[in-house]
């Protein structure tokens, strides 16, 4: 880094000589012996171009002795547009100002800097182009842009200012960036947990260690403000699971030359594991009895305790207190710890709160986002009863945005006692994707995407998205736009267009096109549970290869020779194109901790979709899935799954082939897709799966991380049985038009395909989180199937999921 070396001229006086001397400091001079009655039309200004002279004078305030012009001088330097500032003895009683103007800065450019765009440069620094040239202002940006890219890891950093002289005293500020080397964690360790593991903990921050995918990421760099906040997240993830006591002691970060890089250490004193005692809810507000809120408690008498269902119980007495008409009722927990006992009696009290109004939000730092599209998060508005629970509520809705950064919501006394200002701070972030990503499966082979997404269209909340796929069975166009707030309303209103084309493949003979659009709108009813209603028109078209079709009206003698497709396949290939229109609905309850990688809560989903509001098909199908997630030990998770569905046809149409279920891996691991239910076993076809309108199916997994593989590389185990049964086909068995029929019915075995049949398997599998997306690859081994299912080991699936 080079550094200017200057001496600021006549910042402070160094001596004084009597009797009508001159003070001197490096070039300055100042005359002391002058009437101190002189106004300032005594003071003489020279060297000025674009500051008036009447400006300058004014600094003296019409006084000029000697503490006045030593106070006038220091004033001028510390304006930043002066280089220079000499003050001399003018004779009668006058003196001369003579200044040396700083130059204006033309342009400024960074060169050198490839991690950091000059976008973000530029509005990190004080100068700017068309303001004045500060050599410590610009010191100061240098330190700035060094700490820029310390916090993107870069901490060999060289910042050099240079200074281009142009005509009429302007100059060209550039500042020549040596970026070096990346400075990444290298080491990650934890010093007191005995009750959670360093794998485990490690979930739970955001910074990571470097290792051989690093290119991809950037949480492996050492930021001191993502230090501190992952102190919070250990801290609030201990509070959580029943660690009243913990403290986050330290969080160290240590260079270490040798290896190029931090070690970071946590220190945690985690306490003694506590659950709850007695809880009690007390009311001291007239009329409003303490027994009808004792309903939004989220804890109970024995569990663990967990400090985020004392908030959230809190949020939801406090939220049912206003819908009552309180609005200035608060709810305050009181903690009872036993330390002998281990437990914690909490006693929630509801009383009438201080009457504060709220004045007025004030938002700063959106640059982008509109101010309703940050206002309409709150539960409040300007004028209503001020309530901290429902603030803090707010700030953790825009959080969950992830538009920006940073948000922080504080308070500011009003214009009145019982006023009060809320200040919103936000810092904006980038929420434009542009992905390429590609992947496989052994159902549609290879498969690339390009997206493009952006949640937060023109600063108005909204999201679109455009994905184009292509692969060797598989391709596909997909159009999605979001209205989180439909007509001011918390209603999320979904537009979609789709157009997918799959080939025939090993498990199914038929190629299917599919093209149409869905609008849906979702809102939540409670924090957990959230419901949507939808509709969606496609045009679905099923062909088939010429060989596989060669059964016709007069033909069907020449049927079932070659392994023709079914018979049922080649009727709605025969039908061609049909019109499907579906209204349905939804609801969906999740109380899960983590999106990604739950390890505990549930997530339970309803579905129901009916086709026949116009169209060529009617339908009535009815789905349901439930998932429950428990941490058994540290880092062993335990997931439990349930799914079900029906499918029937109403007003007097049947049910199509493809309306049923048609399911293998995604029920039962190890068989392969239509690889088990009801199966046209006609002598001489395909033996094509015709699928069921029933099915159930339970799995049971137990995921834990690969322990021979760096924390970072995100690929954990899985240990899994699954269980389950599709079964009757209540499509067409005959056909008038070909004069054909199908049996269910295994010739050889005697067993009807349409008969439910329980098929289980076990297996194991290697999940991967990586940087191209979810990788897994599953190795089942059925232990029950029929002789007619179709077989399939091993399953990989991976990136995107189209």
């Amino acid at each position: 880094m080079k550094v200017w070396l200057r001496v600021l001229r006549g910042l402070t006086l160094a001596g004084v000589v009597l009797g009508g001397g001159i003070v001197s400091s490096g070039t300055a001079t100042l005359l002391l012996t002058v009437p101190a009655q002189a106004q300032s039309s005594a003071i003489i200004v020279e060297g000025n171009r674009r500051v008036e002279a009447d400006t300058i004078r004014s600094y003296f305030r019409g006084r000029l002795d000697a503490l006045a012009v030593d106070e006038a001088l220091k004033a001028l330097y510390a304006t930043g547009l002066f280089e220079d500032v000499r003050i001399t003895q003018a004779g009668g009683g006058r003196i001369r100002v003579t200044v040396v103007e700083n130059p204006v800065i033309n342009r400024i450019a960074f060169e050198g800097n490839k991690r950091l765009k000059d976008e973000q440069l530029s509005g990190e620094i004080q100068s700017k182009p068309r303001g004045t040239l500060s050599r410590p202002a610009v010191q100061g940006d240098v330190q700035r842009i060094i700490e820029l890219y310390r916090r993107a890891g870069r901490y060999d950093v060289r910042v050099d200012p240079k200074i281009i002289e142009r005509p009429n005293n302007r100059v060209d500020l550039v500042f020549e960036i040596s970026e070096g080397s990346k400075t990444g964690v290298r080491e990650l360790r934890f010093v007191g947990n005995r009750a959670y593991s360093d794998w485990r903990l490690k979930d739970v921050i955001k910074t990571s260690q470097s290792n051989f995918l690093s290119f991809l990421k950037n949480t492996d760099v050492y930021d001191p403000d993502r230090l501190e906040a992952d102190r919070e997240l250990l801290r609030r993830f201990y509070l959580k699971h029943g660690y009243a006591d913990v403290r986050i002691v330290s969080a160290v970060a240590e260079f270490d030359p040798a290896r190029n890089g931090f070690l970071v250490t946590f220190t945690i004193d985690e306490g003694e594991l506590y659950r709850f005692g007695a809880l009690e809810v007390i009311s001291n507000v007239r009329d409003v009895d303490p027994a009808t809120l004792r309903s939004k408690l989220r804890m109970s008498s024995g569990s663990t305790y967990n400090a985020e269902a004392v908030e959230k119980s809190v949020e939801d007495m406090t939220i049912e207190m206003s819908k009552r008409g309180y609005a200035f009722s608060q709810v305050r927990p009181r903690g009872d710890r036993n330390p002998e006992t281990r437990t914690i009696s909490v006693v929630f009290v509801v009383e009438e709160g201080p009457r504060v109004y709220v004045e007025r939000i004030q938002i700063r730092g959106n640059t982008r986002t509109r101010d309703y599209v940050i206002r309409r998060e709150f539960d409040l508005a300007e004028g209503d009863a001020y309530n901290r629970v429902l603030v803090d509520r707010a700030e953790r809705r825009l959080k969950n945005l992830n538009f920006f950064k940073t948000v922080k919501i504080t308070n500011e006394p009003g214009s009145a006692p019982d006023r009060i200002v809320l200040i919103v701070d936000v810092e904006e972030q980038p929420t434009g994707d542009f992905s390429v990503a590609g992947g496989y499966s052994t159902s549609d082979g290879f498969v690339g995407e390009v997206s493009v997404t952006e949640r937060n269209l023109l600063g108005l909340g909204q999201m679109v998205r455009a994905a184009v796929s292509y692969g060797q069975k598989a391709r596909g166009l997909e159009l999605s736009f979001v209205e989180p707030y439909f007509m001011d309303y918390r209603l999320a209103l979904g537009l979609d267009f789709f157009a997918k084309q799959v080939d025939s493949s090993s498990y199914y003979v038929y190629r299917s096109e599919t093209l149409g659009g869905a609008v849906r709108v979702g809102f939540p009813i409670t924090e957990n549970l959230n419901a949507s209603i939808r509709y969606s028109a496609f045009q679905q078209k099923i062909t088939l290869d010429p060989i596989l079709m060669n059964c016709g009206v007069g033909l069907i003698p020449a049927c079932y020779a070659d392994g023709e497709a079914s018979a049922a396949i080649r009727q709605i290939a025969r039908d061609g194109a049909a019109l499907v229109s579906l209204v349905g609905w939804g609801l969906s309850y999740n109380t899960t901790d983590n999106t990604k990688l739950p390890t505990s809560g549930m997530i339970v989903e309803l579905k129901q979709d009916v086709a026949g509001l116009g169209g060529d098909v009617n339908f009535l199908r009815t789905t349901g899935d439930a998932r429950f997630y428990y941490e058994i030990l540290s880092d062993f998770v335990s997931m439990f799954r349930v799914q079900g569905g029906h499918a029937t046809g109403w007003g007097g149409k049947d049910l199509r082939m493809t309306d049923h279920f048609q399911l293998g891996p995604n029920l039962v691991r190890g068989f392969a897709p239509g690889g088990i239910g009801p199966r046209d076993m006609t002598p001489g076809t395909n033996l094509d799966p015709l699928g069921g309108s029933l099915y159930w199916g339970a799995s049971v997994e137990m995921q834990f991380p690969f322990f021979a593989a760096p924390k970072d590389f995100g690929m954990r185990i899985a240990l899994f049985a699954d269980a389950g049964s599709v079964w009757n086909y209540q499509g067409a068995t005959t056909f008038p038009v070909t004069g054909e029929t199908i049996t269910l019915v295994d010739p050889t075995s005697g067993i009807n395909t349409n008969e439910m049949s329980v098929r289980t398997s076990v297996g194991a599998g290697v999940i991967w989180q990586s940087p191209f997306g979810p990788i897994r690859i599953d190795y089942a081994f059925p232990l029950t199937k029929e002789p007619f299912d179709r077989v399939q080991n091993l399953r990989f699936s991976g990136g995107t999921r189209f």
